[in-house]
């Protein structure tokens, strides 16, 4: 199947290896991957700002870059995606309508990575195997807002040697929430705070994410505490074969 993938602005510039194995991933699961060089940042920051027509601009060259096939188009980040299916409420509330429209095709074809493996491929077992204790944290925008709540868990579940432990309100928002974590940076570390604890009482080798951006956050806050908690990406865990 041929693929296009969406490298998203954190995975680009912090977590490259994220980008990486998601797309080994992916070839390894038999796609053939399609990397369009004019994509850009889908605009979320400053969306989330409420600078949501300055962001225009950005919005339409990502659109016009994923217009050139029909492929589907992965991302390893929900918030990312998310962002992107709102395009079409953002360009007709600016009376864009024709733009509107395009931006609908394209959001149609993105796909969260563990949505598009499950679902797309109709894969649950990737062949993985990581021997340990794991936490696994479901990002706000990948379970609440995409709705993608078991997919990841499937594919976790199915790698050899890994052990899912649950926490206390293992649903709770981290406290990162894109601009959120700036704008009201003492409540956000009161959120991250109260996460890491939870995280911690059950004694993980390994914190696993779908959002780069959650990861950065908690892991950020098991570092400042010293915390010998190993923080990976989902795309990471499912290319671990083990020994």
């Amino acid at each position: 199947m041929n693929v296009n993938f969406y490298v998203t602005c954190i995975a680009d510039v912090v977590k490259a290896g994220v980008a990486k194995n998601s797309v080994l991933l992916l070839e390894k699961l038999g796609c053939q991957i399609t990397f369009l060089e004019k994509q850009g940042c889908c605009g979320q920051p400053a969306i989330n700002s409420g600078y949501a027509k300055q962001a225009l601009a950005g919005m339409k060259n990502l659109v016009e870059t994923f217009e050139v096939n029909d492929y589907p188009i992965v991302a390893p980040a929900g918030s990312c995606v998310y962002a992107i299916k709102n395009y079409p409420e953002y360009f007709a509330r600016f009376g864009e309508n024709d733009w509107a429209e395009r931006a609908k095709k394209v959001a149609e074809r993105f796909c969260d990575l563990t949505d598009f493996i499950v679902n797309k491929l109709g894969v649950k077992d990737v062949g993985a195997s990581l021997k340990g204790r794991a936490v696994y944290h479901p990002s706000c925008s990948l379970s609440r807002k995409l709705g993608i709540v078991n997919e990841p868990i499937t594919l976790l579940e199915n790698v050899k040697g890994l052990e899912l432990l649950p926490i206390h309100n293992q649903q709770t928002c981290c406290g990162f929430g894109g601009t959120f974590s700036v704008k009201m940076a003492e409540i956000s570390g009161e959120m991250v705070t109260e996460k890491v604890a939870h995280v911690t009482e059950v004694e993980p080798d390994y914190l696993i994410g779908a959002d780069v951006s959650c990861l950065l956050n908690i892991g950020g806050r098991l570092s400042r505490e010293g915390k010998k908690v190993k923080v990976m990406h989902i795309a990471e865990v499912l290319m671990q074969e083990g020994k």
